[in-house]
């Protein structure tokens, strides 16, 4: 599709550039380096949600891109908001996540001079090309719509890591000539068909088949289903494919991969079908386990697919492909399966309730109230907190794209925004931020967005005055707990300063009522629960 440019900027064009790629949301701040990103803005169809932060963008760009499964794109300026933004980038880097960030930088004459001007950096794009899988600057005009449909394409047709493209502020202000459309992006790679045969054998033979489905599965309910069926499989889902296939199906065991009983029972697999998933050390919780069963591995990231667990059967392909032609090649062939799976998960999840420690058993009813208070279709975006710890084994999920937890990098404060943008990219969706008390002060003026734009979240805040799993982890190594709590402000306060709601349920029944109440409100409502409201029941 061909843009109109005449009489345009460089930084005009560009706005008119993503709307031709339906870009139809941008989380950014403007500053005295970036303004020419903003000069087209007002004119075009695109919504730009201000965040009180750029780790706030960024986080909320990654909600909005892990709900809706498009690109989250971000606005930021040249120095300080780039280093802030880099947190939640490297967060979509780790979890796989397409987000796009277009920056400002220096004047081309400046770049690298060390000169001491505003917002200066030794080597920008440098810095950002260690949380992205492209990093690029655009040193003329006619290099912005290539570098845009290169970042595009590369979400649209491999592993979907952010990208980032910069443009110096006397480019943005350049015409922006002729030239300038949109490009065809380009495709997933498919399976090889002599590879999914070889697949279809190993199934076929199996005794104890099982299959482990990640983020990268999380558009591949169907198939996923079909094939577990056909196979009387086990599934097992990492906490980012959490919901691929709902975990109320029978043959779901859940996110329970750190569990070492669940480390015992993959070991007892003949045959491992992986999608979506480089079985890294933050499904596991260890380095590394025991995976003796032949492998059969799906991913678009040949490294993934070279990694620690070598795959008898490698296939590089898009997962949602590869599946379903692996299900139709099962279909209608008897499951062969040994033993009973809803036997075993059963007995494996009555063995691990037997054996939770004190805090784990206090959640439980938190987490199961929760669960039964919000609607079957919610997503939920978590934090860096012993009670999301919990609910990622937990709090069931029944559907794809609902469960945004920052497994890899693991940084705090990614609820709260994550939450945000994830409403605003699904605004039919009921959407619940879970946090903890310490957590939450990392984005906590993001508080201000949500009420700003009227968005029913309910924000689940777990408050215990402390860092409870740092406090649980330096007893358990024989460390004085050090530097582990704090004076909190008054929560409920400070949300009302904002407007929102706020709540500080006495038992779980007010937790339910509260949270109910929560969803039909016309702003965001803080819920704060403590270990009383707990005990009290």
């Amino acid at each position: 599709m061909d843009i109109n440019t005449h009489g345009k900027s460089a930084g005009e064009a560009l706005i008119s550039l993503l709307m031709a790629y339906d870009v139809d949301t941008i989380f950014g701040i403007p500053g005295v380096h970036n303004v020419e990103l903003y000069r087209g803005l007002k004119q075009s169809n695109i919504r730009h949600v201000l965040p009180r932060h750029e780790q706030g963008a960024g986080f909320m760009a990654d909600g909005y891109a892990r709900a809706t499964g498009k690109p989250g794109v971000c606005f930021t300026i040249t120095g300080p908001g780039l280093t802030n933004i880099m947190t939640p980038i490297g967060q979509a880097y780790s979890d796989s996540v397409p987000v796009l960030v277009i920056s400002s930088t220096l004047d081309l004459k400046d770049l690298g001079q060390n000169a001491g001007r505003l917002h200066e950096m030794q080597n920008q794009r440098n810095a950002a090309a260690t949380v992205t899988g492209m990093a690029r600057i655009a040193t003329a005009p006619r290099n912005i719509p290539e570098l845009v449909a290169k970042a595009l394409s590369g979400f649209a047709s491999a592993r979907p890591r952010p990208a980032y493209i910069e443009i110096p502020m006397d480019v943005l202000k350049m015409p922006a000539g002729d030239g300038w459309s949109s490009r065809a992006l380009a495709s997933r790679m498919r399976a090889d068909p002599a590879a999914i045969e070889e697949a279809v054998q190993l199934l076929r033979k199996a005794k104890r088949p099982m299959l482990i489905l990640g983020g990268g599965a999380l558009d591949c309910t169907g198939a996923a289903t079909r094939i577990a069926e056909s196979l009387n499989a086990m599934v097992h889902t990492t906490v980012a494919g959490k919901g691929v296939i709902p975990e109320d199906h029978p043959l779901n065991l859940g996110a329970l991969m750190p569990q070492a009983r669940t480390h015992e029972l993959l070991a007892q697999a003949d045959v491992l079908l992986v999608a979506g998933s480089e079985l890294s050390e933050t499904d596991f919780w260890i380095e590394r386990i025991e995976l003796p069963g032949r492998l059969i591995r799906i991913d678009l990231d040949p490294h993934a697919l070279s990694g620690r667990y070598p795959a008898q059967v490698a296939i590089q392909a898009d997962a949602r492909q590869a599946l379903e032609a692996l299900a139709q090649n099962l279909a209608g062939g008897a499951a062969n399966s040994a033993g009973n799976p809803a036997a075993a998960m059963d007995a494996l999840r009555e063995a691990i309730q037997d054996s939770e420690d004190e805090p784990a058993r206090q959640l439980r009813p938190v987490i199961e109230t929760l669960r039964k208070s919000l609607p079957r279709e919610t997503l939920v975006a978590t934090d860096m907190t012993l009670i999301a710890y919990q609910a990622n084994e937990q709090f069931p999920v029944y559907q794809p794209r609902s469960w945004l937890h920052p497994v890899g990098f693991g940084t705090l404060g990614y609820a709260l925004p994550a939450a945000v943008g994830a409403k605003i990219g699904a605004p039919e969706r009921p959407v619940a931020a879970l946090l903890g008390d310490y957590g939450f002060q990392f984005t906590l003026p993001e508080l201000g967005v949500a009420a700003e734009l009227k968005l029913p979240i309910p924000v689940l805040m777990w408050n215990n005055n402390r860092l409870g799993a740092i406090q649980a982890d330096m007893l358990s190594k024989g460390i004085e707990p050090t530097a582990v709590t704090m004076r909190n402000p008054d929560f409920q306060l400070m949300a009302k300063a904002w407007g929102c709601g706020a709540e500080q349920p006495a038992n779980l029944t007010a937790l339910g009522e509260a949270v109910e109440r929560a969803l039909q409100a016309d702003s965001p409502t803080l819920i704060e629960m403590t270990s009383a409201m707990a005990d009290a029941g």
